[in-house]
């Protein structure tokens, strides 16, 4: 795989580029900030590009900005933000901009390094995967949504699963439940929230609306350990 890394620290930029290459990936570039961003991508076609969310000059939205931009333009590269921040303004934005190869993790966060190059492999391949804190810091923030609502625990239990990146199979585990029970609250998530199979990618536009409402006392499930954060699935 073809991995562009974007990291102002060059020690945690230097670290990630041994680290990748160690796991048979070739670092194709490495940038300190967004400014050759664009160049790199158009000189070196990578797979993956590897953002920090705040870099030079001004350390405040650059890399997310640059993310949003890639986003747009298609699915090539797909995109890691990798941050110490949850940029609350943007990263609802980036999840809405598409279904395939999109992924982002906190630094302090990622505690194991096999989970992370699962993470690289899954958004490489067109997952998503989701920091359980960025869905978190989402939901305290977003406007509530009447259609929310009419979802009974179990099924706004699955539709948070979801938007950790949870495939059916890693739902039905998750909630010790088959994954034909899964299915079935899903069908029901999709009805009770309006979106019709014309309407795209349910799956996507479900999570999105989970992500515009406030969490609901004692409707989601356990999250995992501090410094696990999920790879067992994409939104699909």
């Amino acid at each position: 795989m073809r991995i562009l890394i974007c990291e102002d620290s060059v020690l945690l930029r230097e670290g990630l580029a041994r680290l990748l290459a160690d796991a048979g990936h070739e670092v194709v570039a490495q940038l300190p900030d967004a400014t050759a961003l664009e160049a790199a991508i158009a000189a070196h076609d990578p797979d993956l590009a590897v953002l920090d969310v705040r870099m030079p000059p001004t350390r405040t939205d650059e890399g997310i900005l640059a993310a949003i931009g890639i986003r747009a333009r298609g699915d090539r590269p797909r995109v890691l933000v990798l941050s110490q921040y949850v940029e609350e303004r943007y990263a609802a934005d980036l999840i809405a901009s598409g279904p395939a190869g999109f992924g982002y993790l906190l630094k302090d966060r990622v505690a194991d390094v096999a989970d992370f190059l699962q993470a690289v492999r899954q958004v490489a391949e067109g997952g998503t995967v989701l920091d359980p804190e960025v869905v978190s810091q989402l939901l305290t923030r977003r406007r509530r949504d009447g259609r929310m609502e009419r979802l009974t625990p179990r099924e706004r239990q699955v539709l948070a699963l979801m938007a950790e990146g949870a495939a059916n199979q890693a739902i039905a585990g998750r909630l010790f439940i088959s994954e034909g029970s899964v299915e079935k609250h899903i069908s029901a998530v999709f009805q009770k929230l309006e979106l019709e199979p014309e309407a795209g990618n349910r799956r996507v536009l479900a999570v999105l609306a989970h992500l515009d409402a406030p969490e609901a006392s004692g409707a989601h499930p356990h999250h995992p350990a501090p410094g696990a954060p999920r790879t067992d699935g994409g939104i699909r």
